[in-house]
């Protein structure tokens, strides 16, 4: 398969000797102040659909593709992703240096930048922001709360954890000095997620922004989460109409870049997919996402614009090791016969071809193609029905029943049509010898939180990555945890041999090494199976055909300030 070039700022910054990266890696926002260089193209509303109501807007606190899909409109971080890749850019950094040891990165600030509500946003604020997410107390800390910063750098300056943040320090105005314990692979990636975008630290400590209520299953959020957020981005907060699902966003007219084109933008809460196609075809929407692969041909007949993302995501079949105490969990499937039957039982190519968007592709391993750390030569599993059934008769397991779970009222960007998906997969089981009880519920939250506790026996999930790094896909999935065994989902198998691949992976500074060590990571994971990597789909979005400029995102990360409405 033809492989991206290596993101370039994240692969360099792990590099053995210091360098600067810089005009060749600059943002492709034009510098400036009082609303830009340019003016205002064309004016008007946008309405978008939305798939969900937004948990809030304080993007430290969120993990949801709803709340940053409104979030990456109005704040901004350090880094970013290029429009329409994965790809890492400065955005309110120029450059950076990375020291020697891969320990200290230096970032150099745009200039003139102002928040939201007129402050200045220089490297004093920067290191209110880092040191803010370190010093988070009580519910703040909770996974539900804080999800990525923990996933990155591990843990709290207050808690038996203190994790991999050293500190910052403002050398000046306008450079700002990050130190970390230790090397990992998913620093400085992660700062292009919007959990860590820079907010201003008077409207944080003016509206209590860290007073979190309620408790890690309900949790209320402060005034400045649900009313005052403020970042320094192309848009900014107007109103949220939660009784309506209804958020709208204005133009910033003091933005230190190129200036969005669109007044506004109302966002739209619609659940259902069906619903949204038709409130586009009746014109009450401009756009929205999420569409079903069998609505495509349709909507460009109609003269609509389907957006096609390149796929960034993976679709797996879970399989239970039954190691969690209490697991109901069919004791067979820790036998790795009966797993590769799995494997070879289950057709990816006719998947691929009758289930999935134009575009789709097999999965080999856990993680797509274009990240660094794909592997060309893992074990694979082709569909094999005699295979299949030659192993379970070697393990003594034809007849073995599986409790195979799926979700109901969903639509995935890696699973459009999980009822379809389930009825080939369990056809294809029974074809090679396995019994299938199946299970279906609704995915939030019955279905997901049966599946992310082991209480399945195989069921259908996916992830879509967050940026451009290898362990954000197999590290999420199958890194150490405190008991060293892998995460319920799997059924909390022990492997020392992966857990340490992927350790030895993550904490490597040198870029190449560190591709080469997630290449035998994934050589190991596939040699022992946990799962079944079925496929990388590219999920699409669609617009109206006045709609101009907006670029699709393998990340789901579109940036709706170059967009206009034209006619």
């Amino acid at each position: 398969m033809q492989r991206r070039p290596s993101r370039v700022l994240a692969a360099t910054a792990a590099a053995a000797t210091a360098v600067t990266l810089s005009a060749c890696a600059s943002s492709d926002r034009s510098t400036g102040t009082g609303g830009g260089e340019g003016q205002a193209a064309s004016g008007g509303t946008l309405v978008f659909g939305a798939a969900g109501d937004p948990a809030m807007f304080d993007p430290a606190f969120g993990s949801d593709g709803e709340t940053f899909r409104v979030a990456r409109q109005m704040y901004e971080g350090l880094l970013t992703s290029e429009p329409g890749s994965t790809e890492l850019v400065p955005e309110l950094a120029t450059d950076y240096e990375v020291s020697e040891d891969g320990l200290e990165y230096t970032f150099s600030l745009q200039e003139g930048v102002t928040f939201h509500d007129g402050t200045e946003f220089n490297a004093e604020a920067v290191c209110f922001n880092f040191d803010r997410w370190h010093n988070f107390e009580g519910l703040a800390q909770s996974p539900s709360a804080s999800y990525y910063y923990q996933a990155v750098f591990g843990g709290f300056a207050n808690s038996d954890n203190p994790g991999i943040y050293e500190g910052c320090e403002a050398t000046d105005e306008l450079t700002a000095v990050i130190t970390l314990s230790s090397v990992t692979s998913k620093f400085p990636a992660a700062l292009a997620l919007p959990s860590f975008s820079m907010q201003s630290p008077e409207a944080l400590q003016q509206y209590d922004a860290d007073n979190l209520q309620g408790n890690e299953e309900d949790l209320s959020y402060s005034e400045y989460a649900l009313e005052h957020p403020t970042g320094t981005g192309p848009f900014r907060f107007e109103s949220w109409d939660r009784g309506n699902g209804e958020v709208t966003i204005v133009r910033n007219e003091d933005y230190w870049g190129e200036p969005a084109q669109l007044d506004e933008i109302i966002f739209r809460t619609i659940s259902d997919g069906n619903t949204r196609r038709q409130e586009l075809e009746a014109g009450s929407i401009d756009g929205y996402d999420f569409v079903a692969p069998a609505d495509y041909q349709r909507l460009e007949d109609a003269g609509f614009q389907v957006l096609v993302r390149d796929p960034f995501n993976i679709l797996y079949l879970a399989i239970n090791h039954g190691q969690v105490p209490g697991s109901q969990a069919n004791p067979l499937l820790q036998d790795p016969r009966v797993r590769q039957a799995i494997a070879h039982a289950v057709d990816r190519e006719t998947i691929v071809n009758s289930l999935l968007p134009e575009g789709a592709e097999v999965a080999t391993q856990f993680l797509p193609p274009t990240v660094d750390g794909w592997a060309d030569d893992v074990t694979t599993y082709d569909y094999d029905p005699a295979r299949a059934r030659q192993l379970l008769t070697e393990a003594n397991a034809v007849g073995t029943t599986l409790r195979f779970f799926y979700p109901t009222d969903v639509s995935r960007p890696y699973l459009p049509d999980p009822a379809a998906m389930f009825q080939v997969i369990s056809e294809d089981l029974t074809e090679a010898g396995f019994v299938i009880q199946p299970t279906a519920l609704p995915w939030n939250p019955d279905y997901l939180n049966v599946a992310q506790a082991g209480g399945t026996d195989i069921h259908l999930l996916g992830w879509t990555g967050d940026y451009n790094d290898a362990y954000n896909f197999i590290g999420t999935f199958f890194a150490e945890d405190q008991n060293n065994q892998a995460s319920a989902e799997w059924g909390a198998f022990s492997q020392p041999d992966i857990f340490a691949a992927l350790a030895a992976a993550d904490s490597e500074p040198d870029a190449s090494r560190r591709t080469e060590l997630y290449q035998e990571a994934n050589q190991l994971i596939m040699d022992f199976l946990p799962g079944l990597p079925i496929s990388h789909s590219p999920p699409a979005l669609v617009v109206a055909d006045t709609v101009q400029g907006l670029e699709p995102s393998p990340l789901t990360a579109e940036d709706f300030s170059t967009v206009s409405i034209e006619g």
